[in-house]
């Protein structure tokens, strides 16, 4: 049977969310997954859609405020073992008012000094890892993302600041991580802060990392279900957010 994707294609269209979402459904495609790709939120409601699927990746920069049981929807299908994979702005300035899809996702993005064109390194800091391993560290002209991130993430690549002068030049320098995985109950995460447009995939290393992250978060869900896995278990009535 193939493993299913779903992706939510929409936002801002300054990151080029078509294009974006397009390369990632061919690739997904050839690699033998059902692609379905939405252009509306309303599907963030719908749990057992969501639970169906193998992988979720959201393509949407910079949406307005939605009810909170959206994001518990959104958290409890992941939680079950469905994958949570995305790049740039598509995932991590997806929902910015958001705190639970914040916390799910592992970072909110802060600001990008310089913005497009700017050109900065990407430190590989996990070579022996399946995800990075041959690949070495790479330059890009692009937007470099400053994120403030959570501390559980298991980094995989970073980024030095500062590159262009602005307040935070005051801080000195400091590594801010770019390429990270998670996991949210018994769901992989993964995160690529590239990707502001859609050729920044045609760099080699950007979109094999690429490559590898979706499939890597795509199998958590084969697990889940191999092992009898449930987002019960994460389940609490106490308050968390």
């Amino acid at each position: 049977m193939k493993r299913k994707a779903l992706i939510l294609c929409g936002g801002w269209d300054g990151h080029q969310p078509e294009l974006i979402t397009q390369r990632f459904g061919d690739f997904l495609t050839d690699s033998d997954f059902d692609v379905t790709v939405e252009r509306t939120t309303d599907i963030l409601e719908d749990l057992a859609l969501l639970k169906s699927q193998d992988l979720f990746i959201p393509v949407w920069t910079m949406a307005k405020e939605f009810p909170y049981a959206y994001f518990e929807t959104i958290s409890e299908a992941i939680g079950s073992g469905v994958g949570l994979a995305g790049c740039h702005g598509g995932m991590c300035d997806a929902f910015r008012f958001n705190i639970l899809w914040q916390f799910m996702t592992g970072a909110n993005w802060v600001a990008h000094p310089g913005c497009d064109g700017t050109p900065y390194r990407i430190n590989i800091r996990s070579s022996s890892n399946p995800l990075t391993e041959g690949i070495k560290d790479f330059d890009i002209l692009s937007e470099q993302y400053y994120l403030h991130v959570d501390p559980a993430n298991e980094v995989l690549a970073t980024t030095r600041f500062p590159v262009v002068k602005w307040y935070h030049s005051a801080n000195g320098e400091v590594d801010i991580p770019q390429i990270w995985t998670r996991k949210w109950g018994h769901g992989r995460v993964y995160y690529n802060a590239l990707g502001h447009h859609n050729d920044v995939f045609d760099i080699p290393q950007a979109w094999e990392l690429m490559k590898r992250g979706l499939l890597w978060a795509a199998d958590g869900k084969r697990i889940a279900v191999e092992q009898g896995l449930s987002a019960d278990e994460f389940k609490s009535d106490k308050g968390m957010y």
